[in-house]
């Protein structure tokens, strides 16, 4: 099997991820997790839309990762963010890790909250 390498520029992949915990660029985050780019934050949750919203015009859509298994994003915030232009994919985190990292690697403007398995 061939395996080729994914380039990040100007972005950085999230490298693991386990029980409560993200690894980027080998620095441990605890809890759920915004990041965009080389951007890493904490994130409160569905409830924490604000640094979701001050995105608008640097992302083109959000992937968010629901945990361990895949849920609904609440009505309030897909309304939210529809209103800002701001696209949604949402799936369960292990996909939205590997999602966001080839996303980043294609260049494309896209963010990731990820909720913590």
């Amino acid at each position: 099997m061939h395996i080729n390498e994914m380039a990040f520029d100007g972005a950085v992949p999230i490298d693991s991820y386990g029980p409560g915990f993200f690894r980027v660029q080998g620095e441990v985050h605890t809890g759920a997790m915004l990041m965009m780019a080389a951007d890493v934050s904490a994130w409160g949750g569905f409830d924490d839309d604000a640094p979701l919203l001050a995105l608008k015009g640097q992302v083109d859509f959000i992937v968010f990762g629901t945990g361990e298994q895949l849920a609904y994003l609440p009505a309030d915030l897909r309304r939210a963010l529809d209103a800002a232009g701001i696209g949604a994919e949402v799936m369960a985190t292990p996909t939205a890790c590997r999602s966001y990292n080839i996303l980043a690697s294609e260049g494309r403007r896209v963010a990731v909250a990820l909720l913590p398995v």
